[in-house]
């Protein structure tokens, strides 16, 4: 993304579910997933429901965390992070978003990934 939260991607209006896809450029030992969502608190509290998957390949992924909802709330950042299982290694990581409390389309400041 662009390293400004106060920029942001949303999926088209109605379009479930909606990727993102980051390559990493090779496979690296994963631990979590950051998303952000503007800080302003002109943006409500919402809830969005994703899953987190991973490949090595960029064709076949497999599922890291399992589907669930999670909130992001501006009074804390409108960060949320996503712990990844223990031995994770993979080159691409993609979030699949089935849902958003507020808007009819997956939303996303910034999407960071750290490793070991």
């Amino acid at each position: 993304m662009t390293g400004n939260t106060s920029t942001y991607w949303e999926a088209t209006n109605g379009a479930w579910p909606s990727t993102i896809t980051v390559n990493l450029g090779a496979s690296h030992s994963l631990s979590s997933v950051v998303i952000d969502l503007p800080p302003s608190a002109s943006w409500s509290t919402r809830t969005q429901t994703l899953s987190v998957l991973g490949s090595t390949n960029g064709s076949s992924y497999s599922t890291l965390v399992a589907s669930a909802t999670y909130t992001f709330n501006p009074s804390t950042g409108n960060t949320v992070t996503i712990q990844l299982p223990a031995g994770t290694t993979d080159q691409y990581v993609q979030l699949s978003f089935t849902a958003n409390s507020v808007q009819n389309g997956a939303q996303a400041s910034e999407v960071q990934i750290f490793g070991l």
